[in-house]
């Protein structure tokens, strides 16, 4: 918690951070050693250079302590970040991100198995992480460069704190610090060891996690050290296990569920085309004991034979095969020495191994051939299947170039898609810092290098290679030419793709990824001159930064052979040279009769950045302590984010989103909404149905990119009432309030792909219909969606906390912590001033910004017993039901709209420390202790929820822990 008074109880925090010796760089207190000069007490906290002898700020730092962090009960860095209420949707290991979810437009990959943490709702790319100060490497996903932080590759075992600051800082800390700054502050102030132990699973006995952290360190005379190792093994549950993710759309009977959102890609096959000899057109599927008369204009559904046309009681049910939550298995190693060079400069290193093994399931890969699967892999669009196939039941070819029309049929003799990641992450860091005088006035300096590197591999398994189908499909005496070739049956159902055919079209695919950062840097801190109200502090530094990055797809991908979601290598490097300046300027002083102290910050950075030339940032802030009790502070700051690696070097890669097309009919046959003579335009012929509706998008990076440039203001008071102290009330009382809003213009994304199809249906605007292409059909086979500097992003809001510390009673000592953020506006207007679907109350692809998000802990201590219970609380949203608008799990009809209601999560946590060494901590606890399911979401693209807001559906999550120091 924070305090901005110099208080009686604030001094003995001040005197304890003085003896802490949490000697780190940039960040962190400088150690006080015996025999250096008594200005080595100054501290330095994230937001600000300037090293201090008390702990103001200018700027809300949100900090979570080590017991915050023991609390939360979680084993990850980013699932203890992502539960704060300026958070925003970010990767977890809640997402099953594979198979269909692709390549995002920005070249980053999916991000699988990676825990990102989101500020403000501006991204994950947009928020800056240091580890004790220095920057940390982006993510490796295997699939791609990423531009975030993975926070699975810190161990939380080597975790003191994390500082979170809510606020644009690019002025101090550079690029991509538009949203705030999050500062991982490592353990080193230990003497002896600690071994804890954790284990955990969820209310069906299922999805275990275990953990065990050591830690070991010591001091001598001039030298202190830390070693922490860590492991941590978290097990997945199978969507199938809940009945909220067992069928594609929740809340819907299983039959309903299937008809809306499953997938015309079934076991048994979907066949589509005109027959050349009758001119007939068919949609027809194998009989298996079912009939469904649902047909299309011009079809023949009065069959004799073993087919019946295709509809919604034949399409597949992929859910059962996701994961509701995915594996991680983590190992990490990290320590750091120091040494007193001399009685006023300390040398230090640092390293860290980190590796992580996860993985993600999809269902058994689809094949879609033909113009309308909409793949945007030519061989699967413009095949030919040769009616000398042995196992081709029509007689007849199969040519995309004429007659066929689609073929979906999805292989489950070949298992489900399984993606199977590597990351191993290092760092090297090592540096001097130190401190002189001028004067009377006391200097401090550092230089730090480090190096770090993040590296990934993914095994694919269970997807196929489309250019041996499309031999296997073909003339069976050129298949016979072939190495290893056998004629290839799609049309007999499950269990007629034989091992022999397996072999020869299902590959194991390997993709490869790697970000590395290296890094120098200077700072200096102190006092320039005294003025009439104070010593004017000052901090300046340089630091050059080096990044580099790759992807290497499979051969198999770079040839255009994989019938999974296709991509190209990218590969990028740039460098950056920096120099910043920071100065605080006191105004007024004690006893002016305004106020106790009136203090001005101005900073500036200047960035020369090798891609796109330099960028100078400015901050200015105020801080008004009108008296003891009563704080005011106001911050304004530019700022920008440079384009990344993937965004600007990506190649053309593909993700699959499901598209409504507005010249479609509607699954029951309704008018299409888009206008008809628009439609017509665009080459689509009256009555068209849309066959499949997910929908290939081609994404790619932009090497003319510019920087994303921002504004951010901030402004609030922090209140601790003494009256409330002196009734004997409280031991402490305060309340912090901030009002912030950001501003970015030039923001770096493509369009929303269903905005762009239903602006260039409603337009026929040539900036939003370039890159769509469609079959003679009349589906689109051609999405081009690129990255681009778009128009404007704005935010702003309200975060109002409180921190009450009741005095000590028999009964014990009570805590209060209540924190919350309240979101009044959020808005994203393209260059063409269209807006975007993301705003305040809007849950859409799969994220969602709650109007209100607060977390409310109640702690109690009474001698060797602890609790604490946490609230959790997100407001409602609404969402579009999409297809399923016309079923009662649609709260809206009429609207088309459905709500998801205000949902509470209860935490609950025991402890109990006994005298065994130098301390037994025996902890039990739960998250989400009354089973509290996530509201029905009609829109996610998995597992019926919102997988980065909300808690999985099926119950709580129960643990216990044991801590013991020696």
């Amino acid at each position: 918690m924070r305090s901005f008074r110099r208080s009686a109880r604030t001094r003995p925090l001040v005197a304890a951070l003085r003896a802490g010796c949490l000697l780190l760089p940039a960040t962190l207190v400088l150690e006080a050693q015996a025999q250096a000069p008594t200005r080595l007490d100054q501290i330095q906290v994230t937001g600000t250079r300037i090293k201090r002898a008390d702990i103001e700020a200018q700027v809300p730092v949100q900090t979570l302590t080590r017991a915050d962090i023991d609390r939360s009960g979680l084993t990850s860095v980013g699932d203890v970040i992502q539960q704060i209420t300026a958070s925003g949707s970010a990767l977890n290991t809640r997402f099953n991100s594979s198979g269909n979810f692709g390549f995002p437009p920005d070249g980053s990959g999916v991000g699988a198995g990676a825990t990102t943490v989101d500020l403000r709702h501006l991204g994950s790319k947009r928020v800056l992480v240091l580890v004790d100060g220095v920057r940390w490497v982006n993510e490796a996903s295997a699939s791609g460069v990423g531009a975030a932080t993975d926070l699975n590759t810190i161990p939380l075992a080597i975790v003191d704190r994390i500082e979170v600051l809510e606020d644009g800082a690019s002025s101090l800390y550079g690029s991509d610090a538009i949203a705030g700054v999050v500062n991982i502050i490592t353990r080193r102030d230990m003497e002896g060891a600690q071994v804890t132990v954790n284990y955990g699973e969820f209310g069906k006995g299922d999805g275990a996690q275990k953990s065990i952290d050591l830690g070991w360190g010591g001091r001598s005379d001039r030298a202190t050290w830390f070693v922490g190792a860590s492991y941590v093994d978290q097990r997945e549950i199978g969507a199938g296990t809940r009945a909220q993710s067992r069928y594609p759309v929740p809340g819907l009977s299983p039959e309903d569920a299937v008809a809306v959102g499953g997938s015309s890609g079934t076991p048994t096959g979907r066949f589509m085309f005109v027959d050349p000899n009758t001119g007939i057109t068919h949609d027809i599927t194998p009989n298996t004991g079912a009939s469904d008369p649902t047909y299309l204009p011009g079809q023949d559904c009065a069959r004799t034979d073993d087919y019946h046309c295709f509809g919604g009681a034949d399409r597949f049910n992929f859910s059962p095969y996701n994961l509701l939550l995915t594996p991680s298995e983590r190992k990490g190693v990290f320590g750091q020495f120091r040494f007193d060079v001399s009685p006023t400069t300390t040398w230090y290193a640092k390293a860290l191994y980190n590796r992580r093994e996860s993985a993600n399931q999809a269902a058994p890969e689809p094949i879609f051939l033909g113009p309308e699967a909409g793949t945007g892999n030519p061989q699967a669009d413009n095949i030919f299947i040769s009616g000398a196939n042995p196992y081709n039941p029509f007689g007849f070819d199969l040519d995309s170039a004429t007659n066929l029309i689609m073929i979906g049929r999805r292989p489950v003799e070949g298992g489900p898609r399984r993606y199977a990641q590597k990351v191993d992450t290092w760092y090297l860091g090592t540096g001097l810092e130190g401190s002189f005088e001028v004067g009377d006035r006391g200097w401090f300096w550092d230089v730090n290098l480090a190096y770090s590197e993040n590296s990934a591999e993914q095994v694919n398994t269970g997807s196929y290679n489309i250019r041996h189908i499309a031999n296997a499909l073909g003339d069976p005496a050129a298949c016979a030419a072939i190495a290893g070739c056998v004629p290839l049956d799609i049309f007999g159902g499950p269990g007629t793709i034989t091992p022999e055919m397996l072999a020869y079209i299902q590959p194991i695919v390997r993709d490869a990824s790697e970000n590395t950062l290296a890094l120098a840097s200077a700072n200096v801190s102190g006092d320039l001159f005294a003025t009439w109200a104070g010593a004017v502090g000052f901090a300046a530094g340089v630091e050059h930064r080096r990044y580099e990055g790759w992807y290497r797809p499979d051969p198999l991908t770079v040839a255009g052979d994989y019938n999974g979601v296709p991509s190209l290598p990218t590969s990028g490097k740039y460098d950056v040279n920096e120099v910043f300046a920071e100065f605080n300027v006191p105004l007024l002083a004690e006893g002016s009769g305004w106020g106790k102290a009136l203090d001005l910050s101005l900073a500036g950075r200047y960035s020369d950045y090798s891609t796109f030339g330099g960028e100078f940032t400015p901050k200015y802030g105020l801080r008004w302590q009108l008296a003891d009790e009563f704080l005011l502070r106001s911050t304004f700051a530019k700022g920008f984010r440079a384009p990344s690696i993937g965004e600007l070097f990506g190649s053309d890669s593909r993700f699959d989103a499901t598209l409504i097309d507005p010249c479609s009919l509607g699954p029951n046959g309704e008018p299409a909404p888009g206008d008809a003579a628009n439609c017509a335009a665009l080459g689509v012929p009256a009555g068209y149905a849309q066959t499949n509706p997910q929908i290939s998008i081609t994404t790619g990076g932009n090497p003319g990119l510019e920087p994303e440039r921002a504004d951010s203001f901030s402004a609030g008071f922090v209140w601790s009432p003494t009256f409330i102290e002196e009734s004997g009330l409280a031991e402490r009382f305060d309340i912090e309030v901030t009002f912030y809003r950001h501003e970015i213009e030039g923001a770096i994304q493509a369009i929303d792909a269903q905005t762009q199809l239903d602006l260039c249906v409603a337009t026929l605007d040539a900036a939003f219909c370039d890159g769509i292409t469609r079959a003679p059909t009349g589906g689109i086979n051609g999405f081009g969606n690129r990255l681009t500097n778009l128009g404007v992003i704005k935010t702003d809001g309200w975060d109002v906390d409180l921190f009450w510390t009741l005095p000590e009673t028999r009964a014990g000592r009570f805590g209060v912590t209540w924190r919350n953020t309240f979101v009044g506006r959020y808005e994203a207007v393209g260059a063409d001033g269209s807006l975007q679907p993301r705003q305040v109350g809007i849950e859409v692809n799969d994220s969602a910004i709650p109007e209100w998000s607060s977390n409310l802990t109640l702690d109690w201590r009474l001698g060797a017993f602890s609790a604490a219970w946490t609230m959790r609380h997100t407001s409602d949203l609404v969402e579009g039901c999409g297809n399923a608008a016309a079923f009662p799990a649609c709260s809206d009809p009429a609207t088309g709209t459905n709500r998801l209601g205000s949902t509470t999560y209860h935490d609950l946590q025991l402890g109990y420390r006994l005298d065994v060494a130098r301390g037994l901590d025996l902890t039990v606890g739960g998250l989400n202790v009354f089973g509290k399911e996530p509201p029905l979401c009609l829109s996610c693209s998995l597992n019926g929820y919102d997988a980065s807001t909300y808690d999985i559906p099926g119950g709580g999550y129960w643990y216990v822990r044991a801590d013991m120091r020696f």
